[in-house]
């Protein structure tokens, strides 16, 4: 069977298409290597560690790993949830949590000299608490080992339960994120129903509400069929919600079994979004094909705070 075409803008503003399956010149990706990168990867396997770079396919793997930083999954790497733009593994952990882990994600930080670390997570439903307790454990750990070190925490929704936000809140953290994914209309089809979007600005509104100066934050796929108008409402609603950093980045489909991309966006209508939403308000917008939930999260984070950087 002929492969659908997927309409994608070009320089001129008028659409050209790509076929699907195949990508624009600017998603090629480079292949991750080098000296950190192994020392890296040495370094995680073991201790037994996961990161969302390797579990998630992220595009930016190897940049990030050759300039020594690494986001790191806690709660192990299976998923309670199956969302349908998510390349990490669905199934029933069965309760069960590294009690060691938080020694060894600490450990890990200090071994590589970290100034600034993500700590993310999958869906931990099976835990009474969403393994918000665990997750805060990890943070104190590795602020008590590191001296100075700044946290963001990439979190899941733990079921919009406000005592877990409240848990990691309290934990340390310098910045807690949570991911939209996409605009209300898209979000039955994108996310795992449990994963609704009023929950998800939910999250974000009360972990921001619940501690003065904590700095919040999230991030959109394009290119699964959002329209201008809906990316205009959700860069609204994120900012009632209190969020000061949005990251927009292109979807790609991790394989056969995941959605479709409907659309590649080229660099330049990126940028356009990105003017959009800093005219929302937001105080650090970062957008491009490539970019994802925690590209270079500690020169963003700055920017948030001190204002501009030069990248």
């Amino acid at each position: 069977m002929t492969s659908p075409d997927i309409q994608t803008p070009s320089s001129n503003g008028r659409y050209g298409t790509v076929k699907a399956g195949r990508k624009p010149s600017w998603l090629r990706m480079q292949l991750p290597g080098g000296e950190s990168f192994a020392r890296i990867s040495g370094l995680l396997g073991e201790r037994g560690l996961h990161t969302v770079c390797e579990e998630a396919r992220c595009p930016n793997l190897g940049e990030c790993w050759a300039g020594g930083t690494a986001t790191m999954m806690v709660l192990g790497d299976v998923c309670t949830r199956g969302c349908r733009f998510c390349a990490v593994n669905t199934g029933d952990p069965s309760g069960v949590v590294d009690a060691e882990e938080p020694v060894k994600v600490g450990e890990a930080c200090e071994l590589m000299e970290l100034k600034y670390v993500v700590l993310t997570s999958v869906d931990r439903d099976d835990l009474p608490d969403g393994g918000a307790a665990h997750f805060a454990a990890c943070v104190r750990e590795t602020r008590a080992r590191v001296d100075g070190i700044l946290v963001e925490c990439l979190t899941p929704d733990f079921q919009g339960d406000h005592a877990a936000v409240r848990t990691l809140v309290e934990s340390g953290l310098d910045v807690f994120g949570h991911n939209l994914e996409t605009v209300r209309s898209l979000t039955p089809r994108v996310r795992d129903r449990r994963a609704t979007y009023d929950q998800s600005l939910d999250v974000l509104r009360t972990a921001r509400s619940m501690r003065a100066g904590l700095v919040t934050k999230s991030s959109l796929m394009l290119g699964l069929g959002e329209t201008e108008r809906e990316l205009d409402q959700v860069f609204a609603d994120l900012r009632e919600a209190g969020v000061e950093i949005l990251t927009l980045g292109q979807y790609l489909r991790p394989s056969m079994f995941h959605l479709p991309v409907k659309e590649y966006l080229t660099p330049a209508r990126f940028d356009a979004y990105r003017q959009r939403a800093l005219a929302c308000g937001f105080a650090c917008v970062v957008a491009g094909p490539m970019v994802r939930s925690s590209y270079r999260a500690a020169e963003f984070w700055r920017e948030s705070r001190l204002g501009a950087v030069s990248v």
